[in-house]
C-alpha cells in the first residue's frame, strides 16, 4: 500500500490531534472568525502536509458537524444545506493544497520557490474563498434562509464571512501552517 495514503496509528493519532484542536477553537466560535476560521484552515492544511489526503478529507468532513453541533445556531441552524458546503470547501482547500503547495513545501527552495510557495498558497485560499462566495454568499444563503428570518438584515455580513472572510482565514491559516511545518522541520516524527 502506498505509505502516502496508508491509514496507520500514526496517521489515526495526528489526525485526532488536528481534530481535538478544531474542536477546541471551534468553542470560539462565536467570539470570532477570526479565531477558529485560521485555526482550523491551518489544520485541514496540515493534515495534508504531514498526514495524508484521506486523513485531510476526513477532516474536512468532520469540521463542520462539530461546529453545527458545538455552536449550534446562527445562519448554520437556520439553513443546514450550507454544511456540505462548507465541506465541499474545505475540501477545496485540502485539494489544492495537496497539488499546489505539499511538492513546494517538501522541496529544496531557492528565493524564487519561497515566493512561488506564497503564491500558490494564497491561489488556494482565494479557490476556497470563490468556491465559498459563489455556493454560499451567492446562492444559498439568499435562496434558503427564511424571509421571516431576523438574520435576513445581516445579509450584508453573512455574505462576507462566507466569501471574503473564507479567504483572509484561510491564508492565515497558511500563515500557521507554515510555522508549524517548519518547527516540525526541526523535531523528528517517528
Amino acid at each position: 500500500m502506498n505509505t502516502e495514503n496508508r491509514l496507520g496509528t500514526k496517521q489515526i493519532a495526528m489526525t485526532a490531534a488536528l481534530l481535538a484542536i478544531c474542536i477546541l477553537s471551534q468553542v470560539f466560535k462565536n467570539l470570532s472568525i477570526f479565531i477558529t476560521g485560521p485555526i482550523v484552515n491551518a489544520c485541514l492544511i496540515l493534515a495534508v502536509l504531514m498526514v495524508n489526503l484521506p486523513c485531510a478529507m476526513i477532516l474536512s468532513i468532520i469540521t463542520p458537524i462539530t461546529a453545527y453541533i458545538i455552536t449550534g445556531g446562527g445562519v448554520m441552524a437556520a439553513v443546514p444545506i450550507i454544511v456540505p458546503f462548507i465541506m465541499m470547501g474545505n475540501v477545496v482547500i485540502v485539494i489544492m493544497t495537496f497539488f499546489l503547495v505539499k511538492k513546494e513545501m517538501r522541496e529544496p527552495k531557492d528565493m524564487t520557490m519561497r515566493i512561488h510557495k506564497y503564491i500558490v498558497a494564497v491561489v488556494a485560499s482565494l479557490a476556497k474563498g470563490v468556491f465559498m462566495g459563489i455556493t454560499i454568499s451567492l446562492w444559498l444563503i439568499p435562496s434558503f434562509l427564511p424571509t421571516e428570518s431576523p438574520l435576513r438584515g445581516k445579509m450584508d455580513m453573512l455574505q462576507t464571512t462566507f466569501s471574503l472572510y473564507q479567504f483572509v482565514t484561510a491564508c492565515i491559516g497558511f500563515v500557521y501552517a507554515y510555522l508549524v511545518w517548519t518547527a516540525m522541520k526541526y523535531v523528528k516524527m517517528d
